[in-house]
């Protein structure tokens, strides 16, 4: 039999959704990233980015990265580990190891490497990965990757966290590993009760700030500054996909943990580095974020104004308290209908069916930037208001 037959056999699902039009999936956007997008002449209210602060087309973002490419050229053609390092890349990790008031920096060439690297170059054999059930797919991925072993947690539940941690062997090496802010919940981690069970049993922490560096905390530094908690996080992970409007990833930590991941995640050895205006980029975006802390403050604004307004309208949105804000469905045929009649009205949202959420959970996954004026959110609750009754999901 060949290994390409399940090919063969998926192919004609995905051609029959895309003769429907009930395919959400690789819509090429014709502009820019924005609060609104054009897809084939249509535009529509872009509620599906992680562009948080919206700073993809801030002009001293694009000025940063053509002058980056003026002076380092196109790309690094090659790893950081040999030819792929230049003095623009130590001074972006000195400067992120700076602002989240640790030792040392690695950059990774995008966030989903990044936990694949540090994860997987951590656990050893005789080591233990304790993670949350919800957790993002590329923590799960570098768990898989390492010869350490992997316990899981109900999600945010810290009963069942000490039942696992209390389990173990105690002189067994412990990494709790854990999104700072859910992806597709919108939920925050209980880090003040990780950091409890933590201390008590041994165990070292790595937050995955994905989706919380730009949005929580004071400065903006996430979730271990939200808690007033920096100096009791070991490591904090973070991608330059979201707030820093970019791509790549990094980890900041101890000097001596960092050395060593340098060294030995393979994600890191083997893939060429982030091109000059990636990094150029970065630069600019983290100036920002330090210096105009009003956008935060629009975000946050946006987030209150939708978080009411959809609670309002009757929508489940689970725990949500950050600018990712889920429509909870459940089931996969309605979840599909209703982003198709949103689309349809003019806005674009993400559809989340199993496997990236458990079965039953599918949901229509929302976020939202500083950039989005009352008038965006205004007409897009009057979208969510229509549909939603139309197809009696409220």
């Amino acid at each position: 039999m060949s290994i390409f037959k399940k090919c063969i056999e998926y192919y004609p699902i995905v051609e029959r959704a895309k003769k429907t039009g009930f395919y959400p999936y690789f819509r090429a956007i014709d502009s820019e990233p924005d609060r609104r997008v054009i897809i084939k002449g249509k535009e529509l209210i872009m509620l599906g980015s992680n562009n948080y602060l919206g700073l993809t087309t801030h002009p001293k973002l694009k000025k940063a990265a053509i002058n980056a490419i003026k002076k380092y050229g196109t790309g690094c053609t090659g790893s950081r580990f040999l030819n792929g390092t230049l003095d623009l890349h130590e001074e972006l990790e000195a400067k992120l190891a700076d602002f989240f008031g640790k030792e040392d920096c690695i950059v990774f060439s995008t966030g989903f490497q990044t936990n694949l690297g540090a994860v997987s170059a951590l656990a050893r054999k005789g080591d233990v990965c304790i993670t949350d059930k919800f957790d993002h797919a590329s923590i799960v991925d570098g768990c898989r990757l390492s010869f350490g072993s992997v316990k899981r947690y109900l999600h945010n539940n810290m009963k069942d966290l000490e039942k696992v941690l209390s389990g173990l062997k105690k002189d067994s090496g412990k990494l709790i590993v854990v999104d700072g802010v859910f992806s597709m919940e919108g939920d925050i981690a209980d880090l003040p009760g990780i950091v409890k069970l933590a201390k008590h049993y041994g165990a070292q922490i790595m937050v995955d700030d994905a989706h919380a560096i730009g949005v929580l905390g004071e400065r903006g530094a996430g979730t271990a500054e939200h808690f007033n908690l920096e100096d009791s996080v070991d490591l904090i992970m973070g991608t330059f996909s979201k707030s820093f409007a970019t791509i790549g990833g990094f980890l900041v930590g101890e000097k001596k943990v960092i050395t060593f991941i340098r060294h030995q995640a393979r994600p890191l050895i083997f893939s060429a580095s982030i091109p000059p205006p990636a990094a150029a980029t970065v630069l600019a975006a983290l100036d920002i974020i330090k210096n105009e802390p009003e956008r935060r403050k629009k975000l946050w604004h946006n987030t209150h104004k939708m978080l009411k307004g959809l609670r309002e309208l009757g929508f489940g949105i689970g725990f949500s308290e950050t600018p990712i804000i889920p429509l909870m469905i459940g089931d996969d045929i309605k979840t599909i209908n209703f982003w198709h009649e949103l689309y349809e009205a003019g806005i674009f949202a993400n559809p989340i069916i199993p496997p990236a959420v458990p079965p039953g959970r599918s949901l229509i996954r929302t976020s939202y930037m500083a950039t989005h004026t009352d008038q965006d959110l205004d007409e897009a609750l009057g979208i969510f208001k229509k549909v939603g009754k139309k197809l009696k999901l409220i």
